[in-house]
C-alpha cells in the first residue's frame, strides 16, 4: 500500500554502523532504523540468541509460560529504577503504538467510570492506531481519519500553565508525554517541566505516563530520559531499541497502577513470545555490559560539537545520541538528507529544517567525524544548487 514514498535504496545487509545496498554500496547509518538498532546491525549477541531460540521454541501464546518473560521484565524494572528495583509490572507488546495503547487502556481502567481523558502535547507522536493517533498532538495527521476516538486533549508542550488548566481531575485520568519530542523535531522538555508535571499529577491523583519509545534504553545518556530530571513516573512505554530490530515493546507501570488490570482486560497473541524475549534479553544484557548510557553521553557530546561547527547549522538540540540539527533558514532539510544518502550517509528529517541524528550507541569518534564531513558537504551542495536556481531565475 502507498503509505510511504518510494524507497530510494534497497538495503540487503548491515554490520555495526554500516549498511550495504543491493548494488554493494556501503552507507554509514545515523538513523538506526529510527533509534532501533542501538547496538548496531547484526550484533552477534542478539543474532546468536535469536538463532538459538529458533531451534527451541517459537510460540506458545500467553496462556502458558515460556521461561524468559519474568527475567526480562525484571531487567526492565531494574533499569526503570536506574539500578534499583522500581517494583513495577510489565506488559509485553509488539510495538511502541501497542505499548501506548496499553498505557491508555490502563489509565482508563485505573481512573474508573467518568475519568477517561488523557492529556498529551502538541507536536508529540505516540503511534498510528486510532487511539494513539489521537493522543499524537499533530492535528494534520487526524484529518483523514475523523471522527477520532474521544477522550483526548492537547496542550502546548512545555507550558505548565496550559497543562494546569487542562487537568480537570473529575475527567482526566492521565498525562502522556515524551521527554523529547522525537518526531516533532527532537524538542526536549524545558528544564524543570517534567518535575512540575509530576507535582501537578500528584496533587490531582492523575497518572504521569511517559512515552520513552524513542528516548529509552540509554539513547539520551541515561537509561531513560526521565532520569535526567530525577522523577518517578507512574507508567513508562518503550519499544524500538528494546529488541535491537526485533519487533517488541513493553508497558511498565507501578504495581499499584498495574493492578487495575484484571484477567481479560487486555491481551496480545504475540506479545512477549520467546523469539522476541530472547532478543530483548541479549540486547539488555549487552547494553548493561557496555554501559550504553555512558557511550551515548560521550559520543553524543562529540557529535554535537562536530555538528555545531558545520556552516549552515544554526543550533543542535537533544540529548546523548538523539540530536536535532537545526539548519539555517532557507536550507531544505529533506534535500540535505537526500544528498547525504547519495554520499553514503543515512539520515532523516522529522520536521521542516531539522535533521535527526540517532546513530547506534556503539558509534566511534571516527564514524562521527565521517558523518559530520558528509553532512557539511551535503549542506554545501544543497546551498549551491539553490543559489544556481536563483541565478537562473533572475
Amino acid at each position: 500500500m502507498p503509505t510511504y514514498r518510494p524507497a530510494p535504496v534497497e538495503f540487503v545487509s548491515g554490520e555495526g554502523c554500516r549498511l550495504t545496498d543491493a548494488n554493494g554500496k556501503t552507507y554509514l547509518d545515523f538513523l538506526s532504523g529510527i533509534a532501533v538498532t542501538s547496538l548496531g546491525h547484526s550484533h552477534p549477541a542478539v543474532r546468536d540468541a535469536v538463532s538459538a531460540q529458533l531451534g527451541r521454541l517459537l510460540h506458545v501464546s500467553n496462556l502458558f509460560h515460556s521461561g524468559l518473560n519474568e527475567e526480562v521484565a525484571g531487567t526492565i524494572d531494574l533499569l526503570i529504577g536506574d539500578g534499583q528495583p522500581a517494583e513495577g509490572k510489565v506488559f509485553f507488546t509488539n510495538s511502541g503504538a501497542e505499548s501506548n495503547e496499553c498505557a491508555i487502556k490502563l489509565a482508563r481502567r485505573y481512573g474508573g467510570p467518568g475519568r477517561h481523558v488523557v492529556v498529551s502535547a502538541y507536536g508529540s507522536f505516540h503511534g498510528r492506531t486510532l487511539a494513539t493517533l489521537h493522543a499524537t498532538g499533530q492535528p494534520t495527521k487526524h484529518e483523514h481519519f475523523a471522527p477520532m476516538p474521544e477522550g483526548f486533549r492537547h496542550v502546548e508542550y512545555g507550558d505548565i500553565q496550559a497543562l494546569d488548566r487542562a487537568l480537570d481531575a473529575s475527567v482526566v485520568t492521565a498525562v502522556l508525554l515524551e521527554c523529547i519530542e522525537g518526531e516533532g523535531g527532537v524538542i526536549p522538555a524545558p528544564p524543570g517541566y517534567l518535575g512540575a508535571v509530576r507535582k501537578l499529577c500528584d496533587e490531582r491523583n492523575i497518572l504521569m505516563m511517559l512515552d520513552e519509545v524513542q528516548t529509552g534504553l540509554g539513547r539520551t545518556g541515561r537509561w531513560f530520559a526521565f532520569q535526567h530530571e530525577q522523577i518517578k513516573p507512574d507508567v513508562v512505554t518503550l519499544a524500538k531499541a528494546l529488541g535491537n530490530g526485533m519487533p517488541v515493546g513493553a508497558c511498565w507501570a507501578r504495581a499499584e497502577v498495574a493492578s487495575a488490570f484484571a484477567p481479560g482486560d487486555h491481551g496480545t497473541t504475540y506479545g512477549g513470545q520467546p523469539l522476541a524475549m530472547s532478543a530483548v534479553r541479549a540486547t539488555l544484557k549487552t547494553m548493561m555490559e557496555i554501559d550504553a548510557p555512558r557511550l551515548a553521553r560521550e559520543q553524543g557530546a562529540y557529535l554535537r560539537r562536530l555538528a555545531e561547527a558545520i556552516p549552515g547549522v544554526s543550533s543542535v538540540r537533544g540529548a546523548g545520541l538523539l540530536l536535532g540539527v537545526v539548519l539555517d533558514e532557507g536550507i531544505d532539510a529533506t534535500k540535505v538528507v537526500d544528498e547525504a544518502l547519495e554520499r553514503g550517509l543515512v539520515l532523516n528529517s522529522p520536521a521542516p529544517g531539522v535533521i535527526r541524528l540517532a546513530p547506534p550507541l556503539i558509534v566511534t569518534p571516527a564514524e562521527c567525524s565521517e558523518a559530520a564531513a558528509i553532512m557539511e558537504l551535503s549542506i554545501e551542495a544543497v546551498q549551491a544548487a539553490a543559489s544556481s536556481r536563483e541565478g537562473v531565475g533572475s
